[in-house]
């Protein structure tokens, strides 16, 4: 079957869900160990606590992903839906207070070997999986040079983990100038995590979009910060979310700010994309392209 074909399909795809509004939201960070997974982890749970259905993508295959942080144990991924041995609802996880969880890393990694009916079958599953999601967030594995994820393309909001460190600091402008120029990003929302307190998470943010809108001409904006927090640390040893086990921590507080503010970001159709469907299409154009090994 022809590739247009595939991308025809993805488009009336497209054209059907638009009037869902799904919000298609990436998380990421310049590396591992700054975050982003936590603040998925959590960011899912405040917005189903106020009434969202979620769906989170997995794109981790490292034990620091969104399951093991749950404590979740999937014995199947979308590529065992798409080669037909499972359907998706088969491997689809159900996380507490409606959070729905799918393991897409190996699926996503293997498209450029998957054959024309795979790819179709993809496509296929991850709409399917995501036609009730109010808000699809998407975990996205650290790679090379790039991210294994499509849904970081122009058209759809990222939002970007630092914490304090210099090296993280450095590495995350470095991360949105290498967007900007390759990926043509304009966008970024910024999550400061491990902040002292909003004063400090602001300072390192306006430091940030400072020399970023200077030298790279970018709309950097701040969706909120992570305090450093002891029941964060705790309620993550008991694979649960601090907004899940402790509520009235600060932390929790601050992932219900979060959710809200995400929940102002522009919706799929308000920019003329089309949510999860759009994403998929580009990953099945990615097939195209030689593959990128990730590092996890």
């Amino acid at each position: 079957m022809p590739f247009e074909r595939i991308t025809d399909q993805a488009e009336g795809l497209r054209r059907l869900l638009v009037r869902f509004s799904t919000r298609v939201v990436t998380v990421a960070a310049a590396r591992a160990g700054l975050g982003a997974t936590s603040v998925v982890v959590n960011l899912a749970t405040a917005l189903a606590q106020a009434g969202k259905d979620v769906l989170v993508l997995d794109e981790n295959l490292s034990h620091d992903n969104v399951s093991n942080m749950l404590a979740l144990k999937p014995r199947y991924d979308l590529l065992s839906a798409v080669r037909g041995d499972k359907s998706w609802r088969d491997i689809m996880l159900h996380a507490r207070r409606g959070v729905r969880i799918l393991p897409v890393a190996r699926a996503i990694q293997m498209l450029p070997k998957l054959s024309v009916p795979e790819r179709e079958c993809l496509l296929e599953c991850m709409t399917e999986a995501s036609r009730s999601a109010d808000v699809v967030l998407v975990d996205a594995a650290v790679c090379e040079k790039r991210y294994i994820s499509a849904s970081i393309a122009p058209d759809q909001p990222l939002l970007l983990v630092l914490n304090p460190t210099a090296s993280a600091i450095t590495e995350s402008y470095a991360l949105i100038k290498r967007m900007s120029i390759q990926d043509g990003r304009q966008s970024f929302e910024i999550v400061v995590n491990k902040a002292r307190d909003e004063r400090e998470a602001r300072a390192i943010f306006g430091n940030v979009a400072q020399v970023a809108r200077r030298h790279l001409n970018v709309r950097v904006e701040y969706l909120g910060h992570v305090p450093v927090d002891k029941k964060l640390k705790r309620a993550t040893q008991l694979c649960r979310p601090v907004v899940e086990a402790f509520a009235t921590a600060p932390a929790a507080l601050e992932f219900g700010e979060l959710g809200r503010n995400l929940m102002l970001l522009p919706a799929a159709g308000d920019n003329g994309a089309g949510g999860l469907p759009d994403v998929v299409q580009r990953l099945i154009r990615q097939a195209c392209s030689p593959n990128v090994a990730c590092v996890n």
